[in-house]
């Protein structure tokens, strides 16, 4: 089955402050019927690098059988780890960078990594704020999110990567 994915992340008073995601998964059954499902969070006190992520984990998470899936984020962290390949060379060099300094979110990178596993996944970068309909859709909702009430902890926010490899 073919799925398309698109994603936002956004906090306010990044790097701690109140964040959220948004993402909405579309598919097309067989009788040509297109099918949607949105989600979103919001989270006390976060990054909007990790509310990218989260938004990917969500729509990738949502799946329940094995896709070929077209994930379209605005976020040039979450497409050009992959497209760029780092994300192999992070966890060559057990989660650090090519200047030897720690990934940041290795918890949600991992988790990334396992949401992923049963999937083909494809990452298509849109610029944010363009005018792409899907990308202002899941801006709205990781915004609506981060202002929301009862909001999440994000218990992996603002932990060191050595914290986060030793929780393995």
């Amino acid at each position: 089955m073919k799925v398309t994915i698109y994603t936002d992340g956004a906090a306010r008073g990044n790097p701690d402050g109140p964040g959220g995601y948004g993402a909405v998964v579309q598919f097309v059954d067989t009788k040509g019927t297109l099918h949607e499902r949105e989600y979103s969070a919001g989270y006390k006190k976060t990054t909007n690098n990790r509310m990218e992520l989260m938004a990917a984990i969500a729509g990738l998470e949502a799946l329940i059988k094995p896709c070929q899936v077209e994930l379209v984020s605005d976020s040039k962290y979450l497409v050009d780890a992959f497209q760029k390949d780092w994300i192999n060379g992070w966890q060559k060099k057990n989660w650090k960078k090519a200047d030897g300094g720690a990934v940041k979110n290795v918890d949600l990178w991992k988790r990334l990594l396992a949401a992923m596993k049963p999937h083909q996944v494809q990452f298509v970068w849109v610029k944010g704020h363009d005018g792409h309909p899907e990308n202002e859709r899941c801006d709205r909702l990781a915004t609506a999110a981060a202002d929301g009430e009862d909001l999440l902890e994000d218990t992996g926010a603002f932990s060191t990567q050595e914290e986060t490899v030793e929780k393995k």
